[in-house]
């Protein structure tokens, strides 16, 4: 982790949150903050617990935690995807996720994408299958101004049962590249017990769900390909943008 984004975590963690508006366009409350930390000031995206809308498949006041889980598998696996993302006891409006807010263009996501930025989503796909997410919507993968791939909104992840549901079926079928099978080799080995990412997964996410994300892992290096759409079930989300 470099030293800049290790000084942004102990900003989220420590510093003074105040709120300054609120994102209405999603089901639970989502809050736009910002975080003062020792003169360092930073835009955030607060979602406390106390806000979720109650889901019939996922545990009550569960989704803040999932957020930070997806933010620590995503620093794991090296892909620094997810915005630096912490859980904070003393939010403004109680206990929830606090993540760094990401500058972008709205109007440019998957659906506006070009085909170089397209090509760009392998990676993307293959973190999505392993926390099995459930809401992967075309806003939901932005870029910065430097053109960084960023990826928001993990709260209905890391489900035991299959809910993938994602607008980005580009790769189905494709093998995997060699280079992200070393990825989820090097991965599976920080998923053992005792080890870092273990333990801090432990602490926002149930034991059976941890068991589900290292089956998941498995199975890809066993296929060593992208999956097809099942043609079972749901496999967009709704909306897609």
């Amino acid at each position: 982790m470099a030293t800049d984004e290790l000084g942004i975590l102990k900003a989220l963690e420590l510093g003074e949150i105040s709120i300054q508006g609120e994102f209405l366009w999603g089901s639970n409350y989502t809050f736009a903050v910002e975080v003062n930390h020792n003169g360092q000031k930073l835009q955030g995206v607060y979602k406390p617990t106390q806000g979720e809308r109650p889901l019939w498949d996922f545990p009550r006041e569960s989704l803040a935690r999932r957020e930070v889980a997806a933010f620590l598998v995503s620093e794991a696996i090296g892909w620094e995807f997810v915005p630096p993302t912490v859980y904070r006891q003393d939010g403004p409006i109680g206990p929830g996720s606090l993540q760094l807010f990401i500058d972008h263009d709205p109007e440019y996501n998957y659906f506006t994408f070009t085909k170089e930025d397209l090509q760009r989503l392998r990676p993307v796909v293959l973190f999505d299958i392993l926390i099995n997410n459930a809401d992967r919507k075309g806003s939901h993968i932005i870029l910065d101004d430097s053109g960084k791939i960023w990826l928001i909104d993990h709260g209905i992840s890391f489900h035991c049962d299959q809910k993938l549901r994602t607008v980005i079926w580009n790769f189905a079928g494709e093998s995997l590249p060699e280079g992200l099978q070393s990825n989820l080799v090097n991965f599976k080995t920080q998923l053992q017990p005792g080890r870092e990412l273990r333990l801090a997964l432990d602490r926002h996410l149930a034991a059976e769900e941890i068991e589900a994300l290292e089956i998941r892992t498995n199975e890809l290096l066993l296929s060593r390909r992208f999956p097809d759409p099942d043609p079972r079930r749901r496999p967009y989300p709704w909306p897609p943008v």
